[in-house]
């Protein structure tokens, strides 16, 4: 993006939908591990935060498209906020159907590829600022 100048209201919209997501995507990890130490009540709020980790996904697609047009930013966010919500809804089917052996290495592959967003997001290089400083 250091060549694009991105419209700054767009990138805050997908700096705070990108947020919530790597909040939720965090507080999965949290509640699982929670109903694994034995607090069996943890499980059904997994459940309820898979359903907002969903929503919020897509609300990351939306974020992600106004980033890209009419803020000027790049068109991969949208792809890969995409390809997390595929990967989301299989999470989410696999967890009710109880494939661990899927759930869990996905569940982390959905949480490191988040945060890797949530990084992009918020360094430098994203700021709207950058590729004015760069052409100074």
């Amino acid at each position: 993006m250091s060549n694009l100048i991105v419209r700054p209201w767009t990138l805050v919209v997908f700096r705070a939908v990108v947020t919530c997501e790597a909040a939720l995507a965090l507080g999965q990890a949290v509640l699982a591990g929670s109903f694994l130490s034995g607090h069996y009540g943890a499980l059904d709020l997994h459940a309820l935060n898979a359903t907002a980790t969903g929503l919020t996904a897509v609300a990351q697609i939306v974020a992600a498209l106004l980033l890209w047009r009419p803020g000027g930013g790049p068109s991969w966010p949208l792809l890969a906020g995409i390809a997390l919500f595929g990967a989301e809804a299989g999470q989410i089917a696999m967890g009710y159907a109880r494939v661990l052996a899927v759930h869990v290495p996905l569940g982390v592959a959905i949480i490191a590829c988040t945060f890797l967003m949530f990084g992009w997001a918020w360094r430098a290089a994203a700021s709207p600022n950058r590729a004015r400083e760069e052409r100074i």
